[in-house]
């Protein structure tokens, strides 16, 4: 297992955590992170979902996630670890700026 695919430790994960405002924390399942995004309609949901999937698929880690027009919620955890890991917090740095750039552009 690389360094990205180990469970972060208490004080690492608060340290990363503290990057994610928007991000919630819960120690099911070993430690997960969720986030609702809302975006203007469902072309630009399914915009951002078409993004994130092409992205996982080249880091081969695949986020949970329920779409209802506007809306995307989202669930990251490393199954493999069970728990979180760096692969996690980098994937939901990326969905942050992926809606950013995408809700930027709607304005």
């Amino acid at each position: 297992m690389s360094n990205t695919s180990l469970k972060l430790d208490e004080a690492p994960l608060r340290a990363e955590l503290a990057s994610l405002p928007e991000w919630a924390h819960r120690t099911e399942r070993g430690g997960l992170i969720t986030r609702e995004f809302r975006f203007a309609d469902f072309n630009q949901a399914f915009a951002f979902m078409t993004q994130v999937a092409l992205e996982a698929e080249k880091r081969n880690h695949h986020p949970e996630w329920f779409n209802v027009y506007n809306k995307v919620s989202v669930v990251m955890t490393t199954h493999d670890a069970q728990g979180l890991t760096l692969k996690d917090i980098a994937m939901a740095r990326f969905m942050d700026r992926c809606a950013a750039a995408l809700l930027s552009g709607a304005r």
